[in-house]
């Protein structure tokens, strides 16, 4: 019985254990290949086809040193064809110079780091990976990260008149940076856009959370032409509800229900956590304003049955702030009632701050933690019921989440 030959190796010579070397073997022929073609279109003939000396571009001149690139699917060697006697200097776009390692291993660089993977790990990782060969080093680590500050850099004096922001959240993450002994406050925005989807507009370190630190990352914003939000989303800090009125004062303000819950509990005794819990999260899943409020006077009456007085007055603090999402789209309630949309890629972003050791400059940590969200961004979701947006943008009217007109007065897009 004849035997099948595939690439000149028998399918019964192949075990498992030779399946990645014969892989990358193959990817390195078809891009050695891939490359003569290249030469061949360059030159506008193959190899040791004649033409006339006048139609005649150049010559091929043998090959280069053999160069190690790096791809996703392991670390091949090939040699770039070389070119004489041409005017126009032959640049390859399947293998540019310098080049070592394709984007999509870079981008999986901050793609391990963020998951924990701490630098010096990252070498040993990457080889297992892409294969010994692989041009990786702790050096290499260290050359991304000055990348990644040159890049900070041009992301965050991009334009942005062309985003057109519905909700706007806002939050601070602190690392440990310098010689100081208080950590270092990053002001982070991201925004969900008439089409649906959430991006980081903002990576700016500050002094803490005040007024004038949010003022200065809002003024930027607004400075490159981001425009009027619909709505603000933040925690409890005072210093961004002064920025807003700064910088956007015709913006919804929404505070977060979870750190409002977090610091009433914080007045009421442990052992009446669990029922406090329940009376305090059926306030804000209430199905209209009214009957959040009623919800409302329940948890205040229950309260002072328990001599918790300064619980139930801070749930009166600022109630306006507290219930304006019910002027919005009821399918995006669970978006807006927190800043959890914000939260949730700190949750991983602090984990790695805080087993990494403490960063020598802010400049570092803020480079490395935007190019952290900005690894975390590709896996946004979209916000539920995308096409409503755009209504909301356009200044459609809602009340305990159903519109009540198609364009609300005054409302400047």
């Amino acid at each position: 019985m004849k035997q099948e030959t595939i690439g000149g190796i028998t399918a019964s010579s192949l075990t498992f254990e030779g399946l990645e070397p014969h892989f990358r073997g193959k990817i390195r022929e078809w891009m050695q290949a891939l490359l003569i073609e290249e030469v061949t279109e360059f030159l506008g003939r193959g190899k040791s086809e004649r033409k006339p000396v006048a139609e005649r571009k150049g010559y091929r001149n043998g090959y280069g040193k053999g160069r190690h690139l790096t791809t996703a699917m392991g670390t091949v060697e090939v040699c770039r064809p070389r070119v004489r006697g041409v005017e126009e200097k032959f640049v390859s776009r399947l293998l540019p110079l310098f080049v070592r390692r394709t984007r999509e291993v870079r981008d999986l660089l901050p793609a391990l780091y963020l998951h924990g993977l701490a630098e010096g790990d990252l070498e040993l990782a990457l080889r297992g990976l892409l294969g010994e060969n692989a041009p990786l080093s702790a050096k290499t680590v260290a050359r991304l990260k000055e990348r990644w500050q040159g890049e900070h850099e041009e992301w965050r004096t991009r334009d942005l008149s062309d985003l057109e922001p519905v909700y706007l959240w806002a939050d601070g993450v602190y690392v440990k940076a310098g010689l100081e002994k208080e950590k270092a406050a990053l002001l982070v925005v991201m925004a969900a856009l008439s089409d649906g989807k959430k991006v980081i507009l903002a990576v700016v370190p500050g002094h803490r959370e005040s007024t004038e630190s949010w003022s200065g990352v809002l003024r930027d914003l607004s400075s490159r032409g981001l425009r009027c939000p619909r709505l603000i989303v933040g925690d409890g800090h005072l210093g961004i509800w002064g920025a807003a009125r700064n910088v956007y004062p015709e913006a919804f303000e929404q505070r977060c229900w979870n750190h409002r819950i977090i610091n009433i509990l914080d007045k009421i005794p442990k052992k009446s956590h669990a029922h406090a819990k329940m009376l305090l999260r059926q306030i804000p899943y209430a199905p209209t304003a009214e009957d959040a409020a009623k919800s409302k006077g329940k948890f205040q009456s229950w309260c002072r049955q328990k001599g918790c007085e300064e619980a139930a007055a801070l749930i009166e603090v600022d109630w306006d702030r507290m219930v304006t999402f019910y002027k919005f789209p009821k399918d995006h309630w669970q978006h807006l009632r927190t800043t959890n949309p914000v939260e949730s890629p700190f949750a991983a972003l602090r984990l790695r701050t805080e087993a990494a050791k403490r960063y020598k400059k802010v400049s570092n940590a803020t480079a490395l933690i935007w190019k952290m969200l900005l690894v975390a961004e590709s896996r946004f979701r979209s916000l539920k019921a995308p096409e409503l947006m755009k209504d909301v943008w356009n200044g459609v009217r809602y009340e305990d989440g159903v519109k009540v007109n198609d364009v609300a007065d005054g409302v400047a897009a």
